[in-house]
């Protein structure tokens, strides 16, 4: 396929906040083009542990997880597919009288925005998850949070918007843009040029890199985060489990996909990207120091490689990053067999029949990028949502839409404006997990 096509709007990434703005814009009659350097649902859309939670969430997110959960309730109807949606809850656990009072005060939080969270003592926890053997000094429970399938709730937003008439072109790579008139005209791609009034960047921790191509400075850090998944068990939870370190869900088939969020869990791989915008990731990088395992090498000099002139990958950006599988940690996988076998003793040493790990992209206060930068009105970023972008994708996808439809935006969105780093608004992040 070559030659120019045309669209009113093209959406670029094709994880659940791309599909989910595809399948919005669809539905307002605007034609549509999606491109996916890979696979739709390939990426973290598919890969994060599935959790949609009002708990322990910053203030600013908290509203909007509020409006997300009333969208997720209804959209197995809406989207005609199996999402495995179950709303059983979310329960955090204390294991210090720091993380309790750290709980009360979440509980203030939540009630300012209508949300029912409530702390519960040592004795209560039982009756919420029966086979917890562990002893903890109380816990944080939120019976309306949820969660989903990440791969099948992606699915399904991709496939209701291709059936609303939505293009979705896969393994087709963005490879440059064409500028006119202080608007974006084009998007260049392997298969020809796309041009629209609009377009949609949702590519997640590719985003930094298409910025690049506009002359834009995107300020998004990549983490690469390990899963686990135990073999089938009999139902443990219905609810969404954390705790010192671990999080934990049990799916529909009975597996439970575990991930470790602390003692350097978390893996950040240096990249020549690594140097942009040093100033305003350092402090979050200092605080958070102790969650994170830094690697300094290989990737780094691959990113090398890549950015040599004449060099394929300098000229494609995209076309090395396609299908690749992040590397899984071990160590992270033994955490997270250790912490469930700690917390259901009962069912003694439990197999792991799967891992992966995905990367998750994050801004350097937590909250994501919406809306054009000020050079660029047609160009609106979705992007950095620091691991919560599967939870707030129902939303973020129609907010985006009418955005793109209407040229403004549409409610008060400025704590999350691109100019914010530009203008050393940053705000201090206040989630617990």
């Amino acid at each position: 396929m070559t030659g120019t096509r045309s669209a009113d709007v093209v959406v670029i990434g094709g994880g659940i906040v791309g599909c989910a703005t595809a399948y919005h814009l669809a539905r307002r009659g605007a034609r549509v083009i999606l491109l996916e350097k890979g696979r739709v649902a390939h990426e973290q859309s598919s890969r994060n542990m599935g959790a949609v939670r009002q708990q322990a969430r910053d203030p600013i997110e908290t509203p909007l997880m509020v409006e997300c959960v009333a969208l997720w309730r209804r959209l197995t109807e809406e989207l005609d597919a199996d999402i495995e949606w179950i709303q059983g809850g979310n329960l955090g656990l204390a294991a210090t009288p720091e993380e309790l009072a750290r709980f009360h005060a979440a509980v203030t939080v939540a009630h300012r925005f209508g949300v029912e969270t409530r702390v519960v003592g040592p004795d209560d926890l039982t009756s919420i998850v029966p086979r917890l053997s562990s002893r903890w000094l109380g816990g944080l429970f939120t019976a309306t949070d949820g969660h989903a399938s990440p791969p099948k709730a992606t699915q399904a937003f991709g496939q209701a918007a291709r059936r609303r008439g939505v293009v979705v072109d896969e393994y087709c790579a963005v490879e440059g843009f064409e500028v006119a008139g202080g608007r974006v005209a084009a998007v260049r791609t392997e298969r020809g040029r796309v041009a629209a009034g609009t377009f949609v960047c949702a590519a997640g921790a590719h985003s930094a890199t298409l910025g690049r191509m506009l002359g834009l400075s995107v300020p998004v850090r990549v983490v690469r985060s390990t899963v686990a998944e135990t073999v089938p068990l009999p139902e443990l939870m219905q609810c969404h489990l954390w705790g010192d370190g671990f999080v934990m869900r049990q799916t529909r088939a009975g597996t439970v996909h575990l991930n470790f969020h602390s003692s350097r869990a978390g893996e950040y791989d240096v990249t020549l990207d690594s140097f942009r915008n040093l100033r305003l990731f350092l402090p979050v990088f200092l605080k958070n120091r102790t969650l994170l395992r830094v690697h300094v090498g290989g990737a780094l000099m691959r990113d090398l490689g890549r950015r040599l002139p004449g060099a394929e990958a300098h000229r494609r950006p995209f076309r090395h990053t396609v299908d690749v599988e992040p590397p899984v940690n071990p160590t992270t996988v033994e955490r997270c067999r250790v912490a469930f076998s700690r917390n259901f003793a009962s069912l003694g040493d439990v197999g792991v029949q799967r891992t992966w790990a995905g990367v998750i992209d994050c801004t350097p206060d937590l909250l994501p990028v919406l809306g054009p930068p000020p050079t660029l009105d047609n160009f609106l970023f979705a992007t950095g949502f620091s691991g919560h972008g599967f939870a707030m994708a129902p939303l973020m996808g129609k907010l985006m839409a009418d955005w793109a439809l209407d040229g403004k935006a549409p409610r008060d969105l400025r704590p999350m404006r691109y100019s914010r780093f530009a203008e050393g608004d940053l705000h201090v992040p206040e989630n617990l997990i």
